[in-house]
């Protein structure tokens, strides 16, 4: 189990824009809940350009990165390995630096999906829908290759972002039939729905949520509950919320960074919650 060391251990999470990012409350209330006092974890805006003389610049003491936008794919030729899990969707998240000085690329955007949708009792679905095909929705779709046995239907604006989809289900092994945006409401009736697009995109489908909705994954979590969150919630159905997925993700970053496990599940979902609510 590692502990704070002489002169303390860092970590932090790079970005670009990086003022909102939730990961400091998140990690720090988890140091704190685990008794860690020698560690600290803060934000630095970097982009794609400064990424490699950032890393280049980091000393022994520092233990781990958390990457967001628009970094995820562009530290993949900086790092000495490469998960699995990252490589699938080539996207790393999470960057643990060894004693020895090797960097170690992990995405944990996938495992956390799956465990935020195990936490709501979702183990195992025969079909799915996913809303958007940008980033987040090849994580999904890499998340539903672990528990979706059937089909995936992905509803789009282009048929560029269709084929893109499509080509995404061949690589994690996932059947994935696409659909347009504009038939989007149908999606509503799936078993599992999980929408990943931008922040009021999803409004307009609200109206259209059947009387008895079964589970929604929302990837946003400010402002929250959105439209459609809070609609699905109206009428009985369970909701995943982006902060599920945040907390889920953070706290496997923890453990890989800390060597403590488990990492302090509730104290992070606390710590998060205020910090929306403050806002």
């Amino acid at each position: 189990m590692a502990s704070g060391v002489v002169g303390g251990r860092r970590a932090a999470v790079l970005g670009s824009p990086i003022a909102h990012s939730l990961s400091p409350v998140l990690h720090r209330a988890a140091y704190e809940a685990a008794g860690l006092t020698g560690w600290s974890y803060e934000r630095f805006d970097v982009d794609e350009a400064a990424l490699p003389g950032f890393l280049d610049g980091l000393g022994p003491e520092w233990a781990g990165l958390s990457l967001t936008m628009p970094l995820k794919r562009a530290v993949i030729p900086l790092v000495d390995e490469i998960s699995e899990t990252a490589a699938s969707v080539d996207a790393v998240n999470t960057l643990v630096l060894t004693e020895d000085g090797r960097r170690l690329g992990d995405n944990t955007d996938i495992p956390g999906m799956v465990a935020a949708l195990r936490e709501h009792g979702i183990e195992q679905v025969d079909s799915a829908a996913v809303l958007g095909a940008g980033a987040t929705a090849s994580s999904a779709l890499a998340a539903l290759a672990r528990i979706c046995t059937g089909e995936v239907v992905a509803y789009v604006r282009s048929e560029a972002r269709a084929a893109e989809m499509r080509q995404w289900g061949e690589r994690l092994e996932v059947e994935v039939r696409t659909a347009d945006w504009a038939d989007a409401a149908e999606a509503l009736r799936a078993e599992l729905v999980i929408a990943t697009t931008p922040a009021g995109t999803t409004d307009a489908l609200a109206a259209a949520v059947p009387e008895r909705p079964a589970t929604l994954f929302d990837v946003l979590y400010d402002p929250w509950p959105t439209e459609l969150a809070a609609r699905w919630s109206m009428f009985g159905g369970a909701v995943v919320s982006g902060l599920d997925l945040l907390v889920h993700q953070a706290v496997l970053q923890f453990e890989q960074m800390t060597g403590h496990t488990p990492g302090p599940l509730a104290a992070m979902r606390h710590a998060g919650e205020q910090a929306l609510a403050a806002r």
